[in-house]
């Protein structure tokens, strides 16, 4: 018989280094002038999304002590807190990916594989009107953080594929990049799916895929691919982070469809838009991996082990680890 390998899988772990700590954990409503939009992002921010957004890096510690013999880790992007919402060019949001994925790496060496999340390029916040999408962290992510957009390892008849939501998905955060950058943007975008479409394209049919992408907003746009589409029977699961909890993940399931709603301001109308296409994830079989530290509101954070059989004569099993603050 073969052994059964072993996967471990994390995601948002929003490391904070000493100095994007410094800047306090109201950094994200305390300079929102308008009183109305200022207290219900405190109250959101306090009482259902996180209270001390800056002060998790213990719950990757805990993980890394946690987690036991694992064949392979897949972390599954958002390293950074990424509080001047520029991504990883900036210095301090940089330190604190570099100290987390080399934390990481350090336990797990070339087992590991990371995929990229949108804190490490840059976004636009939630509340307010703060941050960017720049093609300078794209690059000091590809170079200095050494993260790859595409990835993929064979198991057995397992194929783990990891790819950039942020790439696949690129009309929605149009108005978050640099209206100059934007054609480099279009570029990457193209290659990153041509390579998609060639691995995919090369699946064989006795395989089962195990898809890693971050934000499940770029999943429509891999439907509407004929190379990816002909291949999802064979998606055995695709694993999302960017939710941090299965609350949203099952809100996002009650919404889907809702239609667009061009006033909501760039932040709230590129998530009303993913909305709008949440019905197609169903084909992908979608399961999320929380955030470490899961949400305010339930405490519900952790992380995914899974056990794969390397013939696929039975479907991976997983187990969600809580890690309860």
């Amino acid at each position: 018989m073969t052994r059964p390998f072993r996967i471990a899988i994390l995601s948002d772990i929003h490391y904070a280094c000493a100095a994007e700590q410094a800047e306090g954990d109201d950094y994200e409503y305390r300079n929102i002038r308008n009183p109305f939009v200022r207290w219900p992002a405190r109250l959101y921010r306090n009482i259902v999304w996180q209270r001390l957004p800056l002060q998790q890096n213990t719950l990757l510690d805990r993980f890394l002590t946690e987690v036991g013999p694992v064949d392979y880790v897949v972390a599954n992007g958002d390293y950074t807190a990424n509080v001047a919402a520029l991504g990883v060019s900036n210095d301090d949001a940089f330190q604190s990916a570099h100290e987390c994925l080399d934390k990481l790496r350090q336990k797990f060496g070339d087992r590991l594989s990371a995929n990229f999340g949108d804190h490490e390029l840059g976004k636009l916040r939630l509340f307010g009107s703060r941050g960017r999408m720049q093609l300078s962290s794209w690059r000091r992510a590809t170079g200095e953080l050494g993260l790859q957009p595409f990835w993929q390892i064979a198991i057995g008849n397992y194929l783990l594929i990891g790819v950039t939501s942020t790439l696949i998905a690129l009309p929605v955060f149009r108005t978050d990049a640099i209206a100059e950058e934007w054609p480099e943007w279009e570029r990457l975008g193209e290659q990153h799916l041509n390579d998609i479409r060639t691995a995919f394209a090369d699946v064989q049919t006795q395989q089962r895929i195990l898809l890693f992408c971050h934000d499940p907003t770029a999943l429509p746009f891999l439907w509407r691919d004929e190379t990816v589409r002909a291949k999802l029977p064979q998606v055995e699961q695709t694993i999302i982070g960017h939710l941090h909890s299965n609350l949203y993940l099952w809100k996002s399931r009650w919404l889907a469809g809702m239609p667009v709603i061009p006033f909501l301001g760039r932040a709230l109308k590129n998530f009303n838009t993913a909305l709008n296409q949440a019905h197609l994830w169903k084909p992908f079989h979608v399961r999320l991996c929380p955030a470490l530290a899961g949400i305010q509101l339930l405490n519900d954070g952790g992380y995914l082990t899974a056990e794969l059989d390397p013939e696929a004569k039975s479907p991976a099993r997983f187990q969600f680890h809580p890690l309860p603050k």
